[in-house]
């Protein structure tokens, strides 16, 4: 059509001026009149920003707000725009959407904001494009660990203390230690030990000199045996009594009984009580000398007195699937490269590596440090 209304152009200016005579075909319509109401330029102000984009871009997803008629409660007369008060930012990304048909997570907005500007626009964020839905998917993951956390302690500062049980009060208590003062004084108190378990693990292997009746040098744990001895009882001791206390206050016990914290705790005092039962002969005592190793896991009890640790640690579990790929990538650079180094030196008598997975130790460290 744009073709024949350009042909006729040269006989109408001709016409106009005298040249020649009007033409008796009719004139075809205007190009600026073709499907004005179908496809027209519309406005949207979104907080006084400007957004212009063509009627049928919206109406191509009729189930969303913009796309179908209940845009026209937003339209402004006077202006001849539609106005919404929301943020303009976001609405960058919806309005692209309706131009392109994929929708994308901006990574530097608030996960929350961006939930709430899709609800208004009727906007289902499951339509998220492959490039941007496990970036949403965990920080949605993380936000409502937090909310969730949030409300948690809202809900324990909030309830009244005289409705609260002795059970309720202790748990309480225990998640909320600056809630009383001998809350508090027990959570300092179970803080101090820990950090004085740790350094009694640390010192106790440190060199002490000779004993008496022996040639070799002892180490400190060895030496004074008994004063550590006591100190790793008291320990254990509180570490012991937090936990019943925690068993008996939890307000369902079979999820305390499965949770990371309750294992840790279980894990750092266990090494204890077994060596208490364990009989002086060598081989029975040897088989258990490594469960001594299990008391490092102590440290992690600082979790529940840091809120930067449990930060950490919800960062970690949200990262656990790229953490796993980059473990599964250095594995396998691991036995190629070994596989390589073991070949390469196979028919020499001096070579060390006897075996592939003899190489793995020289290539981890090749990768690691140098690498």
């Amino acid at each position: 059509m744009a073709a024949g209304v350009a042909a006729w152009l040269p006989f109408a200016r001709a016409a106009a001026i005298g040249w020649m005579p009007v033409a008796s075909a009719p004139m075809p319509p205007p190009p600026h009149d073709k499907r004005r109401s179908q496809d027209g330029l519309i406005i949207l102000n979104v907080s006084g920003t400007r957004f212009q984009t063509w009627r049928n871009t919206l109406e191509r997803y009729p189930d969303t707000l913009l796309g179908s008629t209940e845009r026209d409660f937003f339209y402004h007369e006077e202006t001849n725009e539609y106005f919404f008060d929301r943020d303009p930012d976001i609405f960058r990304h919806i309005l692209n959407f309706y131009r392109t048909g994929k929708l994308h997570y901006p990574r530097h907005e608030c996960i929350s904001a961006y939930d709430e500007e899709l609800a208004f626009f009727g906007i289902i964020p499951e339509i998220i494009g492959d490039c941007c839905y496990e970036e949403y998917k965990d920080r949605r993951r993380e936000n409502a660990e937090r909310i969730q956390d949030d409300e948690d302690n809202e809900n324990g500062n909030d309830m009244a203390l005289p409705d609260m049980t002795v059970r309720q009060s202790m748990w309480r208590a225990f998640e909320n230690p600056h809630t009383s003062t001998m809350a508090l004084v027990f959570y300092y108190v179970t803080g101090f030990f820990i950090a004085v378990s740790v350094m009694a693990n640390v010192v106790e292997t440190v060199p002490c000199g000779t004993a008496p009746n022996r040639v070799r040098e002892v180490s400190c744990g060895e030496r004074y045996a008994l004063a550590f001895f006591c100190l790793d009882t008291a320990c254990v001791m509180i570490f012991t009594v937090e936990y019943l206390l925690r068993l008996i206050a939890a307000p369902s016990r079979y999820k305390f009984v499965k949770s990371v914290m309750s294992i840790i705790d279980v894990v750092a005092i266990m090494p204890y009580y077994i060596g208490l039962v364990m009989t002086d002969n060598e081989d029975v005592s040897g088989a258990f000398v490594t469960l001594r190793v299990f008391r490092v896991f102590r440290i992690f009890k600082f979790s529940r007195h840091s809120a930067g640790l449990r930060i950490l640690g919800y960062t970690l579990k949200s990262c656990a699937s790229e953490l796993g790929f980059l473990l599964f990538s250095l594995t396998m650079a691991i036995i190629i490269f070994a596989t390589v180094m073991f070949y390469a030196e196979k028919g020499s008598n001096s070579s060390k590596f006897t075996s592939i997975p003899a190489a793995f130790w020289y290539t981890i460290v090749t990768m690691t440090t140098l690498g």
